[in-house]
Order: structure tokens, then C-alpha cells, then sequence
């Protein structure tokens, strides 16, 4: 019998039409794991305010991201998948799946089934853990998998904050970049969540704040803590000194505080301070998306040169990088 492994990102609209960004935008902001405040008050914002006044906005975004193939997030996904099945060989079967929208988790754990795998591995396809993101994985994964009649042995990867495969990657693209250009910053900016978020996970004596310069069992699921320790990670691997590097965090969404600080803020406060030349990572993210290649890449971009900056980069996305094959193929082994 097969082994079976579920690569799972976070999803994609099926089109950059407005309609389908809206359906994407329920479908995702509906996860009480995602906007965490009761059912009622969730759906009058999302359905009567999110959707259909960001849903344009959003396509427009989409549309600047949308190729050929469609969205970046969702062809990265399938070659990866290919190259980790070729990997693997044919004593595994990999599947795709996204969160939300299509390929479904549902439709992605029927084709196991059908495979009559023995064993699943599940690999959330996100470096550092928050409910969020992975949780609302696991939580859909154990949903289905839990009507099944017989339940195959679960294996799950809730985060790889320190794998080396994952850090060399990131560190090779940003290497690649610092050959042609002296950036006299290093700017390593992560999605956000609110703050309740981090409080509700029930970390011991979670400050959001210098708590989280310090990394191990105790903060070990605080997702603040493991976006600090994967910069320090990767700023280790590159050799920049402390007062090179800043964490930040993007993409707030409503009035109530975010984990900070915030990216936005950041860079003003470089290009005020007399950077001129800044190296943005997003490590939070593992392919090309709206928060990578248009947030960081572009607006982050314009707002740093308004400033007085006058060099902004993005180190590329792992999409599907030799290393990054590599290092999905050793997770997926079991």
C-alpha cells in the first residue's frame, strides 16, 4: 500500500473576477480561526462589509498577479507537488490541496483515500505555526478525515521554522541579490495577526515583546516568537549583525491592535534614519502571493522611495527551488 502526503496552502479565488475574489473572501474570512469573534457579528462583517467592498479592490490586486497559468500560489503549488511525487516514487502518492477554494481539503484527502494510502502525512505548507493558518488546516483535515470508517495513521508537520533545507533556500536567494547590490538594511517582514490571537494560544507569560527575542519549549507555538527566530535563523546563516536586521509584521485588517510592530511603520522609520538601500524578506510565505510579490515587492517598495529610500528589494519566494523540492521531499518521508 502507499504512503500518502497532503501539501496544503492557504488558497487562491479561482478567477481575478470580482465574483470569484468575493467567494474567496467568505470562504476565508468565515474561518473562525481567521476573524476568532462570535458567528453572528463575523458573518454581518464579512458578508456585508469585507466582501463586497473589498472584493473590486482585491480583483484589481489579483488581476496585476494573475498568468498565463493563473495564480502563482496555486501553479507553484501543482509543480511542486510534481517534483516531490517524482521525488518520492511511486511507493507515495502527493496531493495538492488549498485551505480554502479548490483543490479542496476534502477533494485532496478523497484522492488519498482512493489511493488506498496507509498512512497520511500532512505538511501545512507555512514555516511558522499560528491557528490561523496551520490550525485551520488540522481542524479541516480531522473534520473529514473524522466521518471516514476507518481512519488511516495521521502524521502532521505544524511547523519547520529551523529546517536547514527551508533556511539555505531563503539564504541562496538572498545571497544571489547581495552579490549585485550593498543594501545597508535587512528588512524581514511577516503576515500579522491580532494580538488576542497570540494571547488565546495560552503561551505562559507572553508580553508580545522582548519575550520573544528568546526561543524554546515555552514560546515554542507563539507565532511572534517564531517569526523572530527564523530571522535570527536566516540572519545567522547571511552573517548580518543585529543592527542590520528588523522583524516587522504586515497586512492589519480592522481597528484592534496587531502583533507589532508593523512593516509599514518600519520602513519609514528607515528611510528617516538615512537607509537607503533595504533587502525585504518574507519568510512567512513559501510562493509568490498578493502579500510577497504585490504588498512587500511593489506598495512596501513605493512607500519606502517616498520616504527617501532609494533601493527596495524582495529576495524571491521559495516557490520551486531546487533546495525547497528537496526539503519538502524530506518532510513528506515516513
Amino acid at each position: 500500500m502507499k504512503k500518502g502526503v497532503l501539501l496544503v496552502n492557504l488558497g487562491t479565488p479561482d478567477s481575478p473576477g470580482t465574483g470569484d475574489v468575493r467567494k474567496y473572501l467568505r470562504e476565508f474570512l468565515m474561518d473562525g480561526r481567521v476573524i476568532d469573534i462570535p458567528y453572528i457579528p463575523r458573518w454581518l462583517l464579512v458578508n456585508l462589509i469585507i466582501a463586497p467592498f473589498r472584493g473590486p479592490k482585491s480583483a484589481k490586486e489579483y488581476q496585476k498577479l494573475w498568468e498565463d497559468r493563473g495564480s502563482p500560489l496555486k501553479f507553484y503549488g501543482e509543480d511542486l507537488q510534481a517534483a516531490v511525487q517524482d521525488q518520492l516514487g511511486s511507493e507515495y502518492k502527493v496531493v495538492l490541496a488549498m485551505r480554502y477554494q479548490s483543490p479542496s481539503i476534502e477533494a485532496g484527502l478523497q484522492e488519498l483515500k482512493s489511493a488506498k494510502v496507509n498512512s497520511i502525512k500532512v505538511i501545512p505548507l507555512f514555516p511558522q505555526y499560528a491557528s490561523a493558518t496551520t490550525g485551520s488546516v488540522i481542524e479541516e483535515v480531522m473534520r473529514n478525515v473524522g466521518q471516514w470508517q476507518v481512519i488511516p495513521k495521521l502524521e502532521i508537520v505544524d511547523q519547520f521554522v529551523d529546517n536547514d533545507l527551508f533556511l539555505d533556500t531563503f539564504v541562496e536567494n538572498a545571497q544571489e541579490m547581495m552579490k549585485e547590490h550593498d543594501y545597508d538594511h535587512f528588512l524581514f517582514s511577516y503576515h500579522g495577526l491580532p494580538e488576542r490571537q497570540i494571547y488565546k494560544a495560552g503561551i505562559s507569560k507572553c508580553q508580545l515583546g522582548s519575550c520573544c527575542e528568546h526561543y524554546g519549549e515555552a514560546n515554542k507555538y507563539c507565532y511572534r516568537a517564531q517569526c523572530f527566530e527564523t530571522t535570527r535563523l536566516l540572519a545567522d546563516r547571511l552573517g548580518l549583525k543585529k543592527e542590520q536586521v528588523t522583524t516587522a509584521f504586515q497586512s492589519r485588517l480592522g481597528k484592534d491592535p496587531w502583533i507589532q510592530p508593523y512593516t509599514e511603520d518600519k520602513l519609514k522609520e528607515l528611510a528617516e534614519q538615512g537607509h537607503k538601500k533595504v533587502l525585504a524578506f518574507s519568510p512567512a510565505f513559501v510562493a509568490d502571493c498578493l502579500e510577497t510579490t504585490l504588498e512587500v515587492g511593489e506598495t512596501y517598495q513605493e512607500e519606502f522611495i517616498e520616504a527617501g529610500g532609494e533601493r527596495w528589494d524582495l529576495v524571491p519566494s521559495l516557490n520551486t527551488e531546487q533546495k525547497w523540492i528537496e526539503c519538502v521531499t524530506e518532510m513528506s518521508r515516513h
